[in-house]
């Protein structure tokens, strides 16, 4: 029966039930419905699956919690014969605490993520992977700078249409990331035809994969996961089998003495369109939710400031999402302490900017994420206190375009080019040259303290002295003549 018919049905048994039971005064409460009145605010954008009918909220299947629905849901055949998800069944069953904190932090976005597998009929083990991915931690920041729950590097976000600028990154975001990842999933599934290989190529790219392919068939060997293993990377080859090893724990808990949190089978978050500016502090004091737990619904918004420009949406708890609205339409004061400011001068000190804008240096630089002894080079954009009465919002193009670059903050005067010889230590070099470690690692952007012979790097000192004969020291000329090395702009990340 179709669901539209489903739900009359119910509309009309629930009609007949009031009518007959009226005169027993049976209430709305007595009928276990949820207490929020979905159709009374048509700007709560609820999670798509429901409507305005509360009954709805019944009809997306059985089960009373989402780890049942997800059990139904299974679709990828089991990987067999393969030793590693026996490894990482005895890891995972051997840290009880460890499933119990992920599956806590996953109790937020479980249902809308199977939610969203279902509309698209996708296998609803899928859900699991963030289990893999990031422990089910919309903040998770990777050493290859891949973030979210999802872990989406810098240039796969962008090619699934998730921005990253300086106010957001919605590979944080919990609806557009996993949209994105969804859509990415379709896609690898489309290409290879299976799941534990679109699996590996979430993973590791899907040139590598189709490489591996073209590697087997050319060595005349199968093409499934288990044979392609023998061309894969290390963490590959376990990739696949960690989600196996979850999806069995979560199939029968029981059988690796473990107990699953109960995650109702309902939505956990509506989203609430916000049209203006508003400090992220204040958002969540007019939801009335501690603002820990606001971040973790909304951990793409980069800076202390949630812009409104961009028609922006965040996600608030349902029992929460009344309360702001109520708030909201009460509160009397400005709603952002904050407004954006755009370097024109082509080396801005923070300190410069802090007294004309009222505050302090240590402020703007942990507001805007602006390490010590860095400037600004000209065309950055820079958060600032906002002036008292001030209305106008950050615009649009700003919150999209703003980007933060940023140089050494360096005493003009000589700039030598060294090369590193065998042996040379960042010490030793900054020892000879009369500077510091970190200086050198400062203005070099190094990642690492370890030295590659024939590198050469970038020291600053103070201004050169001329001599009595009016040249400077031919040692510095020499290294001049060398040709100076430029340092690139910083730009900072969100994390």
């Amino acid at each position: 029966m179709p669901q539209s018919d489903v739900r009359t049905v119910f509309k009309l048994l629930s009609s007949a039930a009031f009518l007959l039971c009226s005169s027993s005064a049976v209430h709305a409460s007595d009928l276990s419905l949820p207490a929020y009145n979905w159709a009374k605010d048509a700007a709560l954008q609820n999670n798509p699956a429901l409507d305005d009918d509360p009954l709805s909220a019944f009809i997306v299947g059985s089960e009373t919690d989402v780890w049942a629905r997800i059990r139904r849901g299974f679709g990828i055949p089991d990987l067999v014969d393969n030793p590693l998800v026996t490894n990482q069944l005895t890891w995972y069953a051997s840290r009880p605490d460890y499933i119990g904190r992920t599956t806590k932090r996953a109790s937020l976005y479980l249902y809308h993520v199977v939610e969203e597998l279902e509309k698209r009929g996708m296998p609803t083990e899928l859900a699991l992977l963030p289990f893999i991915e990031s422990a089910f931690n919309p903040e998770a920041y990777s050493s290859a700078k891949a973030a979210g729950m999802w872990q989406f590097i810098p240039s796969t976000g962008l090619d699934y249409n998730l921005k990253q600028t300086m106010f957001k990154d919605e590979r944080r975001s919990v609806i557009a990331s996993t949209d994105a990842a969804l859509n990415y999933l379709e896609k690898l599934y489309g290409m290879f035809g299976d799941w534990q290989l679109a699996l590996a190529a979430y993973n590791w790219g899907e040139g590598s994969v189709l490489r591996a392919i073209k590697k087997a068939e050319a060595a005349g060997v199968g093409t499934d996961f288990n044979s392609l293993s023998a061309y894969m990377p290390a963490e590959t080859r376990n990739y696949v089998p960690k989600l196996q090893a979850v999806k069995n724990i979560i199939a029968t808990p029981d059988a690796y003495n473990i107990t699953l949190l109960k995650v109702d089978n309902r939505p956990y978050f509506v989203s609430v369109a916000k049209t203006r500016d508003i400090d992220v502090k204040l958002a969540a004091q007019l939801a009335e939710l501690p603002l820990e737990e606001f971040k973790a619904l909304n951990p793409q918004f980069n800076r202390p400031v949630i812009t409104g420009s961009s028609n922006t949406q965040i996600l608030l708890p349902q029992s929460n999402a009344e309360k702001f609205r109520a708030n909201l339409a009460n509160w009397t004061h400005s709603l952002s302490s904050w407004t954006a400011h755009r370097v024109t001068s082509a080396r801005e000190r923070i300190e410069t900017i802090a007294a004309r804008f009222n505050t302090t240096p240590q402020v703007l630089r942990e507001v805007n994420h602006i390490p010590p002894k860095m400037v600004l080079k000209a065309g950055s954009t820079i958060l600032v206190p906002r002036p008292e009465g001030m209305q106008k919002d950050i615009t649009s193009e700003v919150a999209d375009n703003a980007v933060l670059a940023m140089a050494p903050d360096v005493p003009e005067g000589r700039k030598l080019s060294v090369a590193v010889r065998s042996g040379d230590t960042l010490s030793s070099l900054a020892r000879r040259h009369k500077v510091s470690a970190a200086q050198i690692r400062s203005w070099n952007n190094l990642r690492s303290d370890k030295l590659v012979a024939g590198t050469k790097l970038v020291l600053h000192g103070a201004p050169q002295v001329a001599s009595k004969t009016g040249k400077a020291s031919k040692a510095v000329a020499r290294a001049d003549n060398r040709g100076k090395v430029s340092l690139a702009s910083a730009k900072v990340s969100a994390r």
